[in-house]
């Protein structure tokens, strides 16, 4: 049905106040994060960049983006190499059980976090890795594995497996089919799982609440225990610089190799 001039215009004002709604608190967040007072006020009444400046001047921020870009790196690394054998074993392999299998791998979706932080509470205090790299990485996996696993299982959906067929019938070994059709065919699932893993594994909160300490601090949890005595623009600042690292990464997976299209199943 055709809309004329006056609806479209009706259409774009309730896009744009939907918009506007969803985009309200970080839009307050960027706005406060100039002001020149020492605590957090909206509307601000000046406008500095100082509290930039003291983010990337205090020392437990520096130290706990460290521990965070550590610790998601390697997280986004192993999730990939685990999640991708995974993801084609359950769309390529036919075994019994693959379904419960399936669940089993995205089962940490739906548990909620606070419960799998104090499970690992439990299970690593006696070992002990709690307050250590390893455990920490080791409880982000648990929820990044199933984000890796369902964007190659949603780019192997949309693959025709006729292709490997007809690669192997010329001839084609094993290493070269995975080489020449298989990874080509599941790199923008990796890559997007990669980056969300990344994502997740850097802004976690509750589950780092849990297993970290006072020598292995992330961000979120550095970030919480600075607003239990303080409330200044540099919360917002920091607020901002990660709002923007996130759209960042998401842009360039879109623009490079399609986000929709490799979280898209078949």
């Amino acid at each position: 049905m055709r809309t004329g001039p006056a609806g479209r215009a009706a259409w774009v004002a309730l896009l744009v106040v939907l918009y506007l709604f969803l985009l309200a608190p970080i839009i307050v967040v960027l706005v406060v994060s100039f002001d020149d007072a020492t605590f957090l006020r909206f509307p601000p009444e000046g406008f500095t960049l100082d509290a930039y400046r003291q983010v990337f001047a205090n020392d437990d921020f520096r130290s706990a983006i460290q521990v965070s870009a550590v610790t998601a790196s390697i997280t986004a690394l192993l999730a990939v190499v685990t999640g991708v054998p995974a993801a084609l074993a359950l769309s390529r392999v036919p075994f019994r059980g693959r379904e419960a299998m399936e669940s089993a791998f995205l089962s940490p979706l739906l548990v909620p976090n606070i419960v799998l932080g104090l499970a690992l509470l439990v299970l690593f205090a006696p070992i002990p890795l709690t307050d250590t790299y390893t455990g920490l990485i080791l409880a982000h996996l648990g929820i990044t594995i199933p984000y890796v696993v369902r964007t190659v299982c949603a780019s192997l959906a949309g693959a025709d497996p006729r292709a490997e067929e007809a690669a192997r019938t010329l001839g084609a070994d094993t290493f070269t089919v995975a080489r020449r059709i298989i990874l080509p065919t599941i790199l923008p699932g990796v890559v997007s799982g990669g980056v969300i893993a990344f994502l997740l594994s850097f802004d976690e909160t509750v589950i780092s609440l849990f297993v970290s300490g006072q020598n292995v601090t992330p961000l979120p949890v550095a970030v919480l225990q600075y607003v239990e005595y303080r409330s200044d623009p540099a919360v917002a600042a920091l607020s901002v610089c990660l709002v923007v690292l996130s759209v960042v990464a998401v842009v360039f997976v879109e623009r490079s190799l399609g986000l929709r299209r490799s979280l898209r199943s078949g």
